[in-house]
Parts: C-alpha cells; structure tokens; sequence
C-alpha cells in the first residue's frame, strides 16, 4: 500500500504546473468547470476550457486545436474517421430539459413528446391548443402564442432533444431525424445553452431545450415530460440515474459507434425515467502529446470527480460504467 500512495504522489507530482485545453459541450461545462478547479487544487494542474458546442468540440480535437473535445453526441462515422485514433469515454451523465416562459404560469406544466414535435414542426402555435390543455386539466393556459427556441450551433443538446422527437413521432422521424444539426423551419435560435436560455427567460410564451444545469441556474420553467410508462417526470437525479438502468455490460460494445450509449425514452419498466437524459462524452487521441496529463485529468474526473456536480443535475455514473472508462482511459 505505501508503495501504491507513492508512486501516486509521483505521478502527481511529475504533472504539477502543466496546462490543458479542451473545448466543445456547453452541457458539460458547470460540471468540467468544477472539476478543472478542484484538479488544479490537487494537482497544481490547470484545465482551460471553452463551451462552444459539441459540434466545435469535434472539429477542435479532430484538428488537435485542444487536448481533449467534449461532446453530449457521439461522434459520426465520419466524425470517427477525422479524429484520428481517438477515444470516446462516456464521463458525465445529465439531462435536457424543457424549459418555457409563461407568465401567467410559473410551474406544473406537463408535456408530451408528440407534442413537442408537434410545436418544433410548427404544428402546435398556441399554448392553449387542445392537445396541451387536454393533459394540463386544471391549468388555465392562456391564448398566447408559442415561440419555439432551438440551437443556432452543433449541438449534443440538439442531438438528445431530436433523437428523442424521432422516437416518439413518425413525421418527426421522416422530416428531421436527429444530428447535432437539424433544420429546424420554426421558431427562433440561441447560440450555446445560455443563448437558449436568454432567448427563453426574454420571450413570453417561449419554449426551448436547455440542459438540466442552465435551468436550474437561472430559475427556469421547466416542464415534466411523459415517458413510455405514462408518467410526467422532470429532469432530476433520480429520474436520470433511472433512465440510465436500461445500459447494460454489453451496451458499452457501442460506445465508438455514432449510436453510442443512448439513454433517451426508457422502456416502460424503468417508471420513473426521464425521456431525454443523455451521457456526454470526452473525445481523447491515443498517444496524443499531452496525453499522459489528459489521462489524469479524466480519471480524476471519473472517480474524485464521479460525486461532483449533483446540485447541477449531473447523476453519478452506474459503477460497470465507470469501470469501463478507467479502462478505456488506460489506452491515453
């Protein structure tokens, strides 16, 4: 054991006073943010990291413009194949909400996924719309028109929020499918999740898809989403912790795939799943030049790090989880 604690000494001490960059989900950021300053106290290691959206992100590590790229969409085929013998590691587990903008109602707004594809299709225009008034009983939701908020820039928040749409509507499938990137033909567009969410806390009767720690920042309307059991759930640590019940040993085989490890619209048995949870990835080049501190920076991450970020709807990640990525890690 003494050895053991002094060869980690060592390790740490070899990497004392270096610098990393990474770049790309904005999702992701509060939670690297807190991780970057409490590795720097550790370790005397700094992390600089700037959330310019999961598209940026790749593009930024694929060009090794930064030492490591974040992403809540896993990679693409071509994605792959531009990122030079890299790592894709699930670090982070959280959620995008739906959040929205009504004065006259300030909470308890309960929604479908039909029907938000039904208002991003421009479908669905008005709040008080018999297909929303018909699961809000009870609400007084007003005549007022929706403004519907999406992601100007690529997006992982964009990706979890249409592979949702694409599960549970069929024109939503067909029309749009699902990317970092859709052609969204309503509504109007935010850069990054505080673009969304400026776009939402200024514009009455607006709606738009902001990861869990954003809403829960700036005090954000946010509405409970029915899931395949029927129930109405918001994006919480339990009902994201739950969605993610349904990844199993062998869905980790899918990590490198464009799939990935999708947790979005559990299957019935998990009650209490909230629809749109989604993993974030850290995108990594094997033997990369900095790729001895960018090795210890994620397992701080995935281990002092697992418990940090739960006041910012970030859920611990399943521990066969956790222990794929420390070996996955182990390849930097």
């Amino acid at each position: 054991m003494a050895l053991g604690a002094s060869a980690a000494i060592a390790t740490t001490a070899a990497f004392a006073g270096g610098s990393l960059s990474g770049a790309g989900s904005t999702l992701v950021a509060p939670l690297e943010a807190e991780w970057a300053h409490a590795f720097q106290s550790s370790t005397g290691n700094s992390v600089s990291y700037a959330a310019v959206g999961s598209g940026t992100g790749i593009s930024d590590i694929s060009h090794s413009v930064v030492d490591f790229g974040a992403s809540d969409a896993p990679m693409t085929t071509a994605q792959a194949s531009g990122c030079s013998n890299c790592l894709q590691i699930p670090w982070a587990l959280s959620a995008t909400g739906i959040g929205y903008h009504i004065n006259a109602l300030k909470s308890g707004l309960h929604l479908t996924g039909p029907i938000l594809a039904g208002i991003y299709l421009g479908q669905i225009t008005n709040w008080d719309d018999p297909q929303i008034t018909k699961i809000n009983k009870g609400m007084k939701l007003p005549n007022l028109k929706i403004t519907p908020v999406f992601r100007s820039d690529g997006s992982g928040d964009t990706f979890a929020f249409t592979h949702f749409l694409s599960q549970v509507n069929a024109t939503w499938a067909s029309t749009k499918s699902f990317a970092t990137t859709v052609n969204f033909t309503v509504g109007i567009s935010g850069k990054g999740n505080s673009g969304v969410a400026a776009d939402v806390t200024s514009t009455n009767g607006s709606i738009g898809y902001i990861s869990g720690a954003y809403l829960i920042a700036q005090h954000i309307s946010t509405a409970a989403i029915q899931n395949q059991a029927g129930n109405f759930e918001f994006p919480n640590i339990n009902s994201i912790i739950n969605a993610a019940q349904q990844v199993t040993s062998a869905s980790l085989g899918g990590v490198q795939t464009p799939a990935g490890l999708s947790v979005t619209n559990a299957p019935k048995k998990f009650k209490i799943a909230y629809p749109i949870s989604t993993f974030t990835y850290v995108i990594a080049p094997k033997g990369g030049k900095n790729d001895a501190l960018v090795k210890q920076f994620i397992m701080y991450a995935l281990t002092t790090g697992r418990s940090m970020g739960i006041g910012a709807d970030f859920a611990p990640l399943p521990t066969f989880v956790q222990k794929y990525d420390e070996t996955e890690t182990n390849q930097l």
